[in-house]
């Protein structure tokens, strides 16, 4: 979702009554649920393709350069 129709969203809900902001609650939580599980899926990807040890390598490096 783009920053318009975050805003469109958000006003939807402060116009909305007690049913509508329900339904736009229930709508954000199953998308909250569906991100985190793509997240999970795409932790689990990196692990198994050993990216996430180049990323920590990266960080450790910068973290190095920076003092």
């Amino acid at each position: 979702m783009d920053e318009e129709g975050k805003k469109e969203l958000m006003e939807e809900f402060k116009k909305g009554d007690g049913a509508k902001r329900l339904d736009l609650w229930d709508y954000a939580l199953q998308q909250q649920v569906l991100w985190e599980a793509i997240i999970a899926d795409m932790q689990n990807i990196a692990r198994e393709q050993g990216v996430d040890k180049q990323l920590e390598k990266l960080i450790d490096e910068e973290m190095k350069n920076a003092e």
